[in-house]
């Protein structure tokens, strides 16, 4: 278990990083608003669908796709902060698919509150995961499964391949 593992019951004051502390987004690219809870194999996060012109349309809502990027926010902030934990630096985390991606709504309407979760389900030794995750809202269910890879130093595998 991280030493510093909690289970926030409702409470989003109490969890003692900002959200913009944990992924290696910043400015208007953090979409996600706060933590709930965290622990060893989940990360739950929460956050209001943004009506800034991001990805919100004239319709003012967001296409239910950006729901993937929620996800795969979710986990980098899981990643980010078992890495706090370790006293390790924020790093980059790489999408490298998804399966099954599936949402009762086509959009997300601005305004709505959403819950992310994220569930690690798979964890290689080559830094390969895959999440189980799910985005909850009113009238709103979504599910999918994110592979992703959480290198140790992602500067070390970027000059690897000569990015």
């Amino acid at each position: 278990m991280c030493p510093c593992s909690l289970d926030i019951p409702d409470s989003p004051a109490a969890f003692p990083y900002a959200i913009e502390t944990l992924v290696p987004q910043s400015g208007r690219m953090v979409l996600l608003d706060r933590v709930l809870e965290v622990g060893d194999s989940h990360i739950v996060a929460e956050l209001n669908v943004r009506d800034d012109g991001l990805f919100s349309s004239a319709e003012n809502n967001v296409p239910a796709w950006v729901g993937l990027e929620y996800m795969a926010q979710a986990i980098a902030a899981y990643s980010g902060y078992h890495r706090k934990c370790r006293g390790e630096a924020i790093g980059l985390g790489f999408l490298l698919g998804t399966r099954y991606f599936e949402c009762s709504v086509g959009s997300f309407p601005c305004g709505t509150k959403l819950t992310v979760r994220a569930e690690k389900i798979i964890e290689a030794a080559n830094d390969m995961s895959v999440f189980g995750c799910t985005i909850a809202g009113p009238n709103i269910n979504a599910s999918s499964k994110l592979n992703v890879l959480l290198p140790q130093d992602s500067q070390k595998f970027l000059a690897g391949k000569g990015i």
